[in-house]
């Protein structure tokens, strides 16, 4: 079981239990996967060894599409395949979400604790949007929004590991982000205390209205489906390797939010 005290600390390597992951994988598959009707595909893409995971992220802190995504490949693949996350700081720093994340594999989002990761042969997640994407506009739902963040391309190369691009739709509309607050964000200096370029105003389950960016809710049922997609070689430069792999999963999210109206989920 996680320990309650001292809290992890969030840039060691090796506190990662997987028996706490399997204890939560079965969670997920009880409530979260069923709660979303989650779908994952494209499993067989993942290839051997090291990898980075690159996905657009959703749902703010209750991010559905990580969770259903990881028990999938907990299920599937083993504890193997199931990456290490890069965190920002506030999921490894608070104490109740430190002491939840941290054993299952989340680390601190900096450069140094990806590259140590994959040089040991692990498969990291990482959100290049961060805050930007997970706390977009409902009406930007369907957008994935990297800010124009290169470094996952830059680490990629710098490694010599693929890409393997994750690309979730449905994981947005588990509540409605009415304005993501960039305005009011820039007022708090929200950059400087909290590393967070967005402030949103959200309407939620059973708030109502809610002010910030760590706010705790009810989803909405809505239905998520998670695509896994071939590998992406790291070849080129960052720009042109982002650029192709931001384009890609843009396509391929265009075609899952056209599958769920198809299908009939909001």
């Amino acid at each position: 079981m996680p320990r309650l005290w001292p809290p992890y600390d969030p840039d060691r390597l090796d506190q990662r239990e997987p028996a706490f992951v399997a204890r939560c994988a079965g969670l997920v598959r009880r409530v979260h996967t069923r709660w979303h009707r989650g779908e994952v595909r494209g499993l067989e893409h993942i290839p051997p060894g090291p990898a980075l995971y690159v996905g657009n992220h959703s749902g703010g802190l209750w991010t559905p599409d990580t969770f259903i995504f990881a028990q999938a490949v907990h299920d599937a693949r083993g504890i193997e395949d199931v990456p290490y996350g890069l965190a920002h700081d506030l999921g490894v720093d608070v104490p109740p979400l430190n002491r939840l994340l941290v054993p299952l594999g989340a680390v601190r989002a900096v450069p140094g604790n990806a590259e140590r990761l994959l040089a040991a042969g692990h498969k990291v997640l990482v959100y290049p949007g961060g805050d930007e994407d997970a706390l977009r506009p409902f009406r930007q739902r369907g957008r994935v929004v990297f800010g124009g963040r290169r470094g996952f391309a830059r680490l990629a190369l710098k490694a010599g590991v693929p890409i393997v691009p994750v690309v979730a739709a449905g994981a947005h509309s588990g509540f409605i982000i009415l304005d993501d607050g960039r305005r009011l964000a820039r007022l708090l200096r929200a950059d400087r205390w909290a590393r967070l370029k967005v402030f949103p105003i959200i309407l939620c389950a059973p708030w109502g209205l809610a002010l910030g960016p760590a706010v705790l809710y009810v989803p909405f049922p809505s239905k998520v489906l998670v695509e896994v997609l071939p590998p992406i070689a790291p070849e080129g430069t960052s720009d042109e390797l982002a650029g192709r792999v931001e384009a890609t999963m843009q396509a391929t999210l265009d075609r899952l939010e056209a599958e769920r109206r198809r299908r009939g989920a909001r």
